[in-house]
């Protein structure tokens, strides 16, 4: 059969347990040291043992507030700075000078300022999550925005149109495949700069996430809890690219605005 005719499913799950068998391989023959690296049955055990506890369930879940939070606080803003950049060609220069001083600024490098401002409290994380978050979607909403047919434009207009009501009955929806390219975009930089951002709190002292949760088995040198902490992370990545998929198919390839990858 060739590969090409197997479900995307299959494949995805033959390459990742071929991925599993070589780690294991590698571990069992080359006979390196369980502190540097743990065999995917040593995970297995501590990814067992942490989700019985609850601790896993716990940490996972806190991380996912952040950064869901900051993420929705992130694509306002990115939306409303993608608006007002439509109307106003001082909206357009405030969006192209802010995404120009911000976009490339890693956002875990304000986190030190965001823990004198808020404290070490979950807000900090949420800050910095919604600042990585909101460049990806108000640069690619914008995009989308300006690629739309003027024509479609004129019309929505003609029919009496304005303000919100054309971003949300026309431009919305016409830019909706650079809107999910956005916002995949700001899941990406918004998952790494929460982990990243936890890491940190759990050296300041903050339990929380799982940033804390891998930071936390590394002083006591459990590094098949370590690997745990990545695979969920890993996992959470895969789940969330899938519904990303999912929503593709049944909106922008289902009406024809973007070819099937």
């Amino acid at each position: 059969m060739k590969w090409s005719r197997i479900p995307v499913a299959v494949r995805y799950a033959l390459l990742v347990a071929a991925i599993v068998l070589i780690w294991q391989a590698y571990v069992t023959f080359s006979h390196v040291n369980k502190l540097l690296v743990s065999s995917p049955v040593d995970v297995a055990v501590a990814l067992a043992g942490d989700l019985r506890s609850g601790q896993l369930v716990s940490v996972t879940l806190a991380t996912l507030k952040n950064l869901v939070i900051g993420m929705i606080v992130g694509a306002l803003v990115g939306f409303a700075l993608a608006s007002f950049a439509v109307f106003s060609k001082v909206g357009h220069d405030l969006l192209s000078v802010l995404s120009a001083i911000f976009n490339p600024l890693p956002s875990i490098a304000i986190l030190p300022l965001a823990m004198i401002w808020f404290g070490l409290k979950p807000e900090s994380i949420i800050f910095v999550v919604a600042l990585a978050s909101v460049w990806p979607v108000a640069i690619n909403t914008d995009t989308g925005f300006r690629t739309i047919s003027p024509t479609t434009q004129l019309a929505a207009r003609n029919l009496g149109l304005r303000g919100w009501r054309l971003v949300i009955d026309i431009l919305l929806p016409a830019a909706l495949p650079s809107i999910i390219t956005g916002l995949k975009s700001s899941w990406a930089f918004g998952w790494r700069t929460v982990v990243a951002a936890e890491l940190v709190f759990g050296v300041a002292g903050s339990a929380g996430g799982l940033g804390w949760y891998i930071n936390n088995a590394r002083y006591f040198l459990q590094t098949s809890t370590i690997f745990a902490g990545l695979v969920v992370i890993s996992v959470l990545g895969i789940l969330v690219e899938a519904i990303f998929g999912i929503v593709e198919r049944n909106t922008v390839v289902k009406w024809g605005m973007k070819r099937s990858g």
